[in-house]
């Protein structure tokens, strides 16, 4: 057990909680005492070697970018945010706002799309999972579809229109229905109507009348000599959108959201969409001008691509061969075990994955590893596995957690 109390709720709310907790059941995961995994560490470095090969293949320069939301807004080559941006006649402290209202609305509609669902867009191109919901939720930001006047100031996401956003209204534009079946549907409906009350509830942060992109302003006002820790950026998100998620865990009335319980350890946080949004609120930050330190204060993402990749390349054995067959609640303690893992692995991956590439961890950051990277390669390992590239453990999404 780890020595910090589980009613440490600010500890909760960390990065490092994440990190140590995970850690804390990959040590059980090496004494074998863990219920529902295996872990074969000999392994890892199967993995590492395909993911430093992919990281070649993708990048041969090594130049890799971030792991974020920005990366599916590129399609076939063409960077829709660059094109959109290159129209705009604002200054860069706007530029940074709007991007901050598309990045937090689209993260939040991020989450497991399901195997049946695909969005086609305006030239016919058929997108699925990650890459559809990007393109889905772009289009509809650029529409103004989370902005109060969405004729004269379309580009904003502002907390009165979030508020009323509906299920039929999200089906609509994200063109799902009884044959497009999308997972989570009224889940992500209510995520977004919950943004619209936390930024009217937290306008030191998001403003009056709230508008996400107004926490650029908060973050900036933090930032000294021009530089920001990332931990900033997550604590922000935490704090600001925490009451968006649904009612789970609650220490001292407050809603620890992505936080699940393991017989082993106790609570294990994991923020996998703060986090995920925190990457993705670097950019931003940097094309303003505002330096980001301490990235890898952050973790990996405990997602069912890098958590599939470990399964995959057998570096975690499920112990029930039914954890490959059912469907899983996120809530059940073999997925939180898994996620816990993969957070854990993770960082080692990074490590044989720079050694491999001979680049050093101050240059590349285990957001790049996970671009270069881990994502990309769990996803073509799971469509050598199985039809449609699902992953290999199946989990049951409310469009909120995954």
């Amino acid at each position: 057990m780890s020595a910090v109390s589980d009613d440490d709720v600010g500890w909760l709310l960390s990065a490092d909680a994440v990190r140590r907790r995970a850690h804390a059941i990959l040590a059980k995961a090496e004494r074998g005492d863990l219920a529902h995994f295996e872990l074969r560490p000999d392994r890892l470095l199967d993995a590492a070697a395909l993911v430093a090969a992919v990281t070649r293949e993708s990048y041969p320069d090594l130049d890799v970018p971030y792991h974020s939301r920005w990366r599916h807004f590129v399609v076939e080559g063409e960077d829709r945010w660059a094109a959109l941006a290159a129209g705009l006649t604002v200054d860069g402290d706007e530029i940074a706002r709007i991007r901050f209202d598309l990045a937090v609305t689209s993260v939040l509609l991020d989450a497991g799309a399901g195997d049946r669902w695909r969005y086609r867009d305006a030239t016919g191109l058929e997108l699925a999972r990650s890459e559809g919901l990007a393109i889905a939720s772009f289009d509809l930001f650029r529409s103004g579809g989370f902005a109060d006047a969405p004729v004269h100031a379309p580009l904003r996401a502002d907390a009165a229109t979030l508020s009323t956003m509906t299920g039929t209204a999200l089906a609509r534009s994200f063109q799902a229905g009884p044959d497009n079946p999308l997972v989570g549907l009224e889940g992500r409906a209510a995520l977004l109507r919950r943004l619209g009350s936390a930024l009217t509830a937290a306008p030191d942060l998001f403003g009056t009348p709230g508008r996400v992109g107004n926490l650029y302003d908060t973050l900036k006002a933090q930032a000294t000599d021009g530089t920001l820790p990332a931990s900033a950026i997550l604590g922000a998100v935490l704090r600001g959108l925490g009451p968006i998620w649904p009612g789970r865990i609650e220490r001292g009335g407050v809603n620890l959201g992505d936080t699940w319980s393991h017989s082993a350890v106790g609570l294990v946080p994991f923020h996998k969409l703060s986090q995920w949004l925190s990457y993705s609120l670097v950019e931003p930050l940097e094309g303003a001008g505002i330096a980001v330190t301490g990235l890898d204060r952050l973790t990996g993402l405990p997602e069912y691509r890098n958590g599939g990749l470990l399964v995959d390349s057998g570096v975690l054995v499920p112990k029930d061969p039914r954890l490959l067959i059912d469907e899983l609640e996120v809530g059940d303690e073999a997925v939180v075990e898994w996620r816990a893992l993969t957070v854990a692995l993770l960082d080692r991956l990074a490590d044989e994955v720079r050694a491999r590439l001979g680049v050093p961890a101050e240059s590349f950051p285990l957001a790049k590893v996970l671009q270069g990277g881990t994502w990309t390669a769990g996803r073509r390992i799971a469509r050598e596995r199985r039809p449609g590239g699902g992953p290999p453990i199946r989990i049951r999404s409310d469009g909120t957690v995954f």
